[in-house]
C-alpha cells in the first residue's frame, strides 16, 4: 500500500506547476517459493518514462537512441535474471514459506529556486526498512527492532562504492542534470547531453544489490 501511494504521488507531481519538477522510480520486488517478481517505473515531470514489467524494461518517452536503448535493457535483465537465480538457488536448500515484499523508492527533486533534494528509501513487507542519507552516503536502518536482517543488509550496502559513493553521485548530479535538461528543454533552450544512460545503470544496478542483500539473507534464515 505505501509503495502504491509512492507511485500516485510521482504520477501527480506534473499536475501542479507549483511543484517542483521530479524524476522518480519505484521498483518493486516479490520473493515467493523460491520465485521472484520484478515490477516498476519511473516518471519524468509526472510523465511515465520507463516501464519494468518482469524482466521486461521498456521505454516510454524516446530519452535514449535504440542502440544505446537495446544495450540498457540487456543490462537490466542480466541484472534481475541474476538475482532471480540466485534465490532459486538458495531457496532449493533453505525452502521459506512465507512471501517478502522489498519496495524501493528513489529519485530527486529540482525547484523553482533552483535548488535541489534527492533521496533514496526502502521498505519491507510495508515498514520503512532502510534509506540512504545522501550528504553522507550512508544507508541508515529505520526497522522498529534491532534485527539481524536489517544488520545485515546496512552491512552489504555500506561495503560497495556502487550503493555508496557512485548512488550518492547518481542523486545528486546526474539525477539532478536530467531535470535541468528537461527545463531547458520545455524553455525552448539547447539542453546538455543526457545523463540517462547514467541514471538508468546505477539505479537498476542499485537496485538489484539492495534485493540483494536482503534476499539472501531472507533465505539462508532471517525472520522478520
Amino acid at each position: 500500500m505505501l509503495c502504491l501511494l509512492l507511485l500516485c504521488g510521482a504520477l501527480a507531481c506534473g499536475a501542479d506547476r507549483a511543484a517542483p519538477l521530479a524524476f522518480t522510480m519505484l521498483q518493486l520486488t516479490r520473493v515467493s517459493d523460491g520465485h521472484s517478481d520484478f515490477w516498476g517505473n519511473a516518471t519524468l515531470d509526472g510523465q511515465l518514462s520507463h516501464r519494468l514489467e518482469g524482466l521486461n524494461l521498456s521505454q516510454v518517452l524516446p530519452l535514449e537512441p535504440p542502440a544505446a536503448w537495446a544495450r540498457r535493457k540487456e543490462d537490466v535483465a542480466t541484472y534481475l535474471d541474476y538475482f532471480a537465480n540466485v534465490v532459486k538457488l538458495i531457496n532449493m536448500e533453505r525452502p521459506i514459506n512465507y512471501t517478502q515484499s522489498l519496495c524501493c523508492h528513489l529519485g530527486c527533486r529540482l525547484f523553482p529556486n533552483g535548488t535541489a533534494h534527492s533521496f533514496y528509501e526502502v521498505t519491507l513487507n510495508g515498514t520503512a526498512f532502510l534509506s540512504f542519507h545522501v550528504p553522507t552516503a550512508t544507508w541508515q536502518r529505520h526497522w522498529p527492532r534491532q534485527d539481524m536482517v536489517a544488520i545485515f543488509a546496512h552491512r552489504e550496502l555500506m561495503k560497495y562504492p556502487q550503493t555508496t559513493y557512485d548512488l550518492q553521485h547518481f542523486l545528486n548530479v546526474s539525477c539532478v542534470d536530467v531535470l535541468r535538461a528537461q527545463t531547458a528543454r520545455t524553455a525552448g533552450k539547447q539542453s546538455s547531453r543526457s545523463h540517462t544512460p547514467l541514471v538508468l545503470g546505477l539505479t537498476l544496478g542499485a537496485f538489484s544489490l539492495v534485493g540483494m542483500a536482503v534476499g539472501i539473507f531472507l533465505c539462508t534464515g532471517g525472520r522478520c
